[in-house]
């Protein structure tokens, strides 16, 4: 399974293109914009897993880098403090890394 078969991929293409600059990036408005924040918890896990690159079961701060780049191959890569951002307002336990219910209520919050 793709992102493209829970997103739209013109919803994906907006996303993107309102985060193209470097520091442009904010995690709730890209959630909103994708769709994703519409999305069923089940779709969410489903996003998750094909988020998780190394399928660890979370997404750790490396993964989080290319997170554009998982909706599109050409996409940019995240600023350091884009990624620092983004991993702290959704670690919630504080372990460096995002659970699939961390993600999960990350993105429907």
């Amino acid at each position: 399974m793709s992102l493209t078969d829970i997103l739209s991929p013109s919803d994906i293409a907006a996303a993107l293109r309102d985060c193209q600059a470097p520091d442009s990036f904010t995690p709730k408005k890209f959630f909103q914009i994708s769709g994703m924040s519409k999305k069923s918890s089940s779709q969410l896990k489903e996003i998750f897993r094909i988020l998780d690159n190394d399928q660890s079961g979370f997404i750790e701060e490396d993964e989080l880098k290319y997170f554009l780049q998982r909706f599109e191959c050409g996409a940019r890569v995240l600023t350091s403090s884009e990624t620092k951002t983004f991993l702290a307002a959704a670690d919630h336990d504080g372990d460096g890394k995002i659970g699939a219910e961390e993600f999960q209520e990350m993105v429907q919050s």
